[in-house]
């Protein structure tokens, strides 16, 4: 298998959201769930997840006004909410700044979700949760699986270096999302298994195409929903589609139809004409939408079912769909039949907690940029917003009482190894000039490859860490870099 989050956990639409559009459905439990969910994550993780307010434009044709404002309202009374503001009417020949929007949309709404870091989460769990006695193994798979005598006996295979590793428990969580049936079949030798439908769900991002931190929710005349979102501060994000995906959760990539579909979608709402010419990066997931039998992918459950069962006195608990909304409730409602199995350990308690970094003492994200910079008056504001996204609090445990950024401590390539000369991290990175230190181009120690690789997000040493290096140096990518691509040249690099 992959690396942590290089799955569906980074192909998302990057939103912790209700699931406005699921109220159509009838779907007042999960909306009401995930909307819970949205204010404690933002609570956990202010560094990386924030508010966004979502203007949703209206027109005639549309859904019918009063309906919408009915379902918002629903909302935000569903919702919760202690942070985030509710629903506001817009005029936009009001508007002081010039909207984006065709001049034939004259109003619509606004409402708050939460914008995420997807990738950057999913990190921050297994970091969390190495840092209290979890054990990680990226780039494993599972091969094979039986149970015997009260115990799961479990084998996997390093696909980067072979190992293979024999495990023994209690209970067997198979977490495997898009791979779950795959797994099923493969290691469990359940025939038949096709518990969970795959629907791809495709992006663009063009160069940015307005000012301004709001974000658009547009209906199509299919039905679908897509949206807008400013994305990485210099481009703007486009998607998602929804369709039946028909293939390998291996291979996995946007149409040259869903392309034209988004842009064509986007041009409808915007003055602005979208082709694909304008594309400067696309990717795609693949969701695991439990397969409720719905006739068509848009209309499939996004609520996520646990099936758990017992075998000769050992426990097996499988996932079905799910979303990144409202991973942790999912992960106590798993934990939950773990206990009923194993016995009550403690209390919950994930609901008040903070994921690293997260501890930011401030009311918004700008307050604790300002509070970084007063420490460290010589970095640039964008290292400085670099930092308060991805490490949050961290922050000031990485460089301490540094006063200068040559205190900060520096990295340079010796031949064919990289020499960490001292501190933990670099500012900055140019020819010369790399991240972390390894000999052995197998990387062997597992914990180190976690903490320095998986963090980071660098190409294992198998791939080339120096040519890979080298090589977004000398051709940086045209658009928004990927998870791998943004750390090469990431200003700081850290090891918890």
């Amino acid at each position: 298998m992959n690396d942590f989050a290089s799955g569906t956990s980074s192909s998302s639409t990057k939103l912790i959201h209700g699931g406005l559009r699921y109220l159509e459905h009838y779907k007042f439990r999960l909306v009401q769930e995930s909307l819970k969910e949205r204010e404690i994550l933002l609570n956990m993780a202010p560094h990386i997840i924030w508010p966004m307010r979502f203007i949703l434009p209206h027109t005639k044709g549309m859904r019918p006004r009063w309906l919408l404002r009915l379902g918002l309202a629903i909302y935000d009374h569903l919702g919760y909410r202690k942070i985030l503001p509710g629903t506001s009417n817009v005029n936009f020949a009001n508007q002081k700044t010039n909207s984006p929007l065709k001049d034939t949309f004259k109003s619509g709404f606004e409402y708050s979700d939460c914008w995420v870091d997807d990738s950057r989460l999913v990190i921050l769990n297994a970091v969390d949760a190495a840092s209290k006695g979890a054990s990680l193994r990226n780039y494993t798979k599972v091969t094979n699986a039986t149970s015997s005598n009260g115990l799961w006996t479990i084998s996997t295979k390093n696909s980067l270096n072979g190992k293979v590793e024999i495990v023994k428990a209690k209970a067997f969580v198979n977490a495997s999302g898009p791979w779950v049936d795959e797994v099923l079949k493969e290691s469990f030798k359940v025939k038949d298994s096709k518990n969970v439908r795959l629907v791809r769900g495709s992006h663009i991002v063009v160069n940015k195409l307005y000012e301004g931190d709001k974000s658009y929710i547009c209906q199509n005349k299919d039905g679908r929903i897509f949206f807008i979102i400013p994305y990485e501060d210099n481009f703007t994000l486009i998607g998602t589609t929804d369709i039946d995906h028909g293939k390998s959760a291996d291979q996995v990539k946007i149409s040259e139809q869903e392309k034209s579909y988004i842009c064509e979608s986007a041009s409808s709402y915007l003055k602005q004409e979208i082709t694909t010419n304008d594309i400067v990066w696309s990717y795609s997931g693949v969701r695991p939408l439990y397969d409720d039998g719905a006739s068509i992918a848009q209309e499939a459950t996004r609520d996520y079912v646990v099936s758990a069962k017992e075998y000769d006195y050992s426990l097996m608990i499988n996932i079905f769909g799910g979303k990144i909304t409202t991973y942790r409730r999912l992960s106590e409602t798993i934990l939950e039949h773990i206990e009923n199995f194993l016995g009550k350990r403690g209390k919950s308690w994930t609901e008040n907690s903070r994921l690293p970094g997260g501890e930011i003492k401030v009311a918004t994200l700008s307050e604790f940029e300002a509070k970084l910079k007063n420490k460290y008056s010589f970095f640039t504001n964008e290292l400085i917003r670099r930092l308060a996204r991805s490490y949050g609090e961290i922050s000031f445990d990485i460089f301490g009482d540094a006063d200068s950024l040559d205190a900060s401590g520096n990295l340079t390539a010796v031949g064919n190894t990289v020499e960490l000369s001292s501190g933990r991290y670099t500012n900055t990175i140019g020819q010369s000039e790399f991240s972390l230190k390894w000999t052995d181009p197998d990387f062997s120690a597992q914990q180190s490859a976690f903490y320095y690789v998986r963090v980071l997000q660098i190409p294992t040493p198998r791939n080339g860490l120096l040519d890979s290096l080298a090589l977004q140096l000398d051709e940086p990518p045209r658009g928004p870099k990927t998870i791998q691509e943004r750390a090469y040249s990431s200003p700081i690099w850290y090891t918890p």
